[in-house]
């Protein structure tokens, strides 16, 4: 009897280690006492909600917060937890609900109060015109560091979608590719003779770079990595030669267009560079160009600016003179004409200015003020800012909007892979506070810490951006509408599904009155594709939102690069969101790194909720029978930034079995901008 009791003891003793740990590991332990008996329920389904939460399974992860909640309703760590998963489920009013009483209890202080800052603007459908903001000051690059000439007189830039800028120098005649943090990682001279006094430098719609040369009298063509291909044009004043060639642009027919400086004309080039005519002589209403120096290309409209007159004129893509579309003396000085949307962004002297291509107002971007100063090129770079260059002073500034260098980066720790601990893969995702990811971060950018320490053995494992292939979902629309197309419905499956070339993992989803999953596997699978096949019904009603949670939930886990493409005729049924609101739908796809395109099997106008997912997504909406097929949607896909970033490295920390919860820190660093989170997570029980 004696040894029973002994026996039984020791078990309660063990139970209660086993609580106490759970408590403490979750921030549900105080001041030494247990608060309720039910603290140890509450740090089990914690622990639970955990991992399903860094397992992608949100539902369950809410489930497992609510069930904490109900045992402890007032602990601000679960309340916070809870939080993130309807945020991450694309419930953001009530992730706000929760962070917001987690706030008031005192919790999170200025970095949950950031994130519910951010998440509240987010929903507010931001109409502001990027055209019309106003740019300030981010970083610079200088010319000269630490007495090493960098480049001189930096003329053009041009980025790239990784975050990487070719900066084009007209004193030093190089090419240079830098990084967001201003390090260089390739240096290009040019060919055998090298550059001759380099000004422009634009990328062709095959992807090839195109460079022209002023004292060179010609255009010279380099592959996207660099290698120099051929020379375009000659010295002269016939067709296909040039005196003094500035900026390029490159029409909706990928004709090529040259400022001619020295010729006080526009010269044209077919894709392949063969010379077809040159305009801008006097007409019966037009005086003809002075000086010519930027273009650009909008539509069917080609835009010049005109140095010595000091405005832009507009011609058809012919050269036929249509208008001015501001007066003379508008600028003092213009450089190179970039686009921005619909806007013509300027360089002038000292200033960048938009001008809306259709009415004429100018709105300023960018002033240095008093400064000597001139700036030649500013271009919007992929993570939201503008570069501007200036030759005079041999500096590249890096603009930004004051609302993102006033509330810096939103940092999400969106993933913990701790099964194999010590060792602990992260995923990190970096935005901007209006959701546009941040890409082209180096190991440098970050710093990593558990409990406040430095972890050890940091490894950067690589970028969103930088995956080669894409997981994409088919959503084929059944109403009875769409169900008329069946054949140009089959000829998008297999046009896409060739597109792929075998890489990544095609789902097919159809989406009718109840949405089920049709297809998952190589896309090779599909290239015989046959609507007929398909085991959802045809309805005079589709549950568009549950297809897209149906769809969303097998990508959340899926690569890097990862899209839902419908495929309809544009009609949007009765109640087709009415579980989710298209919204919500919408944060479900944003929230989790999805993009959203569209491909119409008609000429029809679509409906305005899918106009409405492409546009606040990452996405575009096609037409089945466009002129260059279909075979660039994957192509586009894998061009749409990402901001995610992986990294490994090994824990120090003592995990009491499994029991305890390991916090870890993300600090982010982007020349005057900066971003953190902080989370926890637990390792394998033992």
């Amino acid at each position: 009897m004696k040894n029973k009791f002994i026996f039984v003891g020791l078990c309660f003793s063990l139970v209660f280690a086993n609580i106490y740990s759970q408590t403490q590991s979750a921030g549900l332990y105080k001041n030494g006492e247990m608060r309720s008996a039910e603290e140890g329920f509450a740090a089990e389904e914690f622990r639970r909600g955990v991992q399903a939460y860094y397992r992608g399974s949100f539902n369950d992860a809410v489930l497992q917060f609510e069930r904490a909640l109900s045992f402890m309703p007032e602990d601000s760590l679960i309340l916070d937890w809870l939080g993130k998963s309807y945020y991450r489920s694309g419930l953001e009013g009530t992730a706000i609900q929760n962070w917001s009483r987690a706030g008031d209890a005192g919790y999170g202080g200025l970095l949950l109060q950031n994130r519910i800052e951010i998440v509240r603007e987010r929903r507010v459908i931001d109409d502001t015109i990027e055209g019309q903001m106003r740019y300030t000051e981010a970083g610079v690059f200088p010319g000269n560091f630490e007495g090493n000439l960098i480049f001189s007189g930096p003329i053009s830039v041009l980025p790239n979608n990784n975050g990487t800028t070719w900066i084009l120098s007209y004193g030093s005649n190089d090419l240079i590719l830098m990084d967001v943090n201003g390090t260089v990682i390739n240096r290009i001279t040019g060919p055998i003779n090298g550059f001759d006094r380099p000004v422009d430098i634009i990328r062709l719609k095959n992807g090839n770079l195109l460079i022209s040369e002023s004292a060179g009298d010609r255009l010279a063509l380099f592959t996207s990595k660099g290698k120099f291909v051929n020379y375009i044009g000659s010295k002269g004043r016939g067709l296909g030669q040039m005196v003094g060639p500035q900026y390029i642009a490159q029409d909706s027919r990928d004709n090529i267009f040259v400022s001619d400086y020295g010729n006080s004309r526009i010269d044209v080039f077919d894709k392949d560079g063969n010379p077809l005519f040159f305009f801008g002589k006097p007409q019966s209403d037009f005086e003809g160009l002075k000086g010519p120096t930027g273009i650009a290309a909008i539509d069917d409209c080609i835009y010049v600016c005109d140095d010595i007159k000091g405005c832009i004129y507009e011609f058809d893509l012919s050269g036929n003179f249509r208008r001015a579309v501001v007066e003379p003396k508008t600028f003092k000085h213009p450089e190179s004409m970039k686009v921005w949307n619909n806007y013509l962004v300027v360089c002038d002297s000292n200033k960048v200015i938009s001008v809306d291509s259709q009415t004429g107002a100018t709105y300023m971007n960018v002033s240095t003020g008093n400064a000597p100063s001139r700036l030649t090129s500013a271009v919007p770079d992929v993570n939201g800012n503008v570069i501007v260059t200036d030759v005079k002073t041999n500096e590249i500034y890096i603009m930004a909007k004051m609302q993102e260098l006033v509330g810096g980066l939103f940092v999400q720790i969106e993933k913990v892979n701790a099964s194999k601990f010590p060792e602990v893969i992260v995923d990190l995702k970096i935005e901007n506070r209006h959701r546009s990811p941040v890409v082209g971060l180096k190991e440098n950018n970050f710093y990593l810490t558990e409990d406040k320490r430095p972890v050890s053995r940091l490894k950067y494992l690589g970028s969103g951006s930088n995956n080669s292939y894409a997981d994409i979902t088919m959503i084929i629309d059944r109403s009875t509408y769409t169900a008329r197309y069946e054949e140009q419905v089959n000829t998008v499956v297999r046009e896409i599904a060739d597109a792929m070339n075998g890489s990544g993992t095609l789902r097919i989803v159809s989406a009718g009155k109840i949405p089920s999953l049709e297809y998952t596997g190589n896309p090779k699978g599909a290239k015989n594709f046959d609507s007929s096949a398909l085991k959802t019904p045809v309805s005079s009603e589709v549950s568009l939102d549950l297809a897209c949670r149906l769809a969303c939930n097998d990508l959340i886990n899926a690569g890097r690069k990862r899209a839902i493409i419908f495929i309809t005729a544009g009609k949007v049924t009765l109640n087709a969101f009415e579980k989710y609101s298209i919204a919500e739908t919408c944060a479900y796809m944003n929230n989790n790194n999805i993009s959203c395109l569209s491909v119409r099997v008609n000429q029809s106008a679509s409906d305005e909720e899918y106009t409405y997912l492409v546009e606040n997504t990452p996405g575009e909406e096609y037409y089945l029978f466009r002129p260059e097929g279909l075979s660039k949607v994957v192509e586009d896909i894998l061009d749409i930034p990402n901001g995610v970033y992986s990294f490994s490295y090994t824990s120090a920390m003592s995990t009491n079995f499994g029991q305890k919860y390991l916090p870890l820190e993300v600090e982010v660093y982007l020349l005057n901008r900066s971003g953190r989170d902080e989370t926890g997570y637990f390792a394998p029980l033992q």
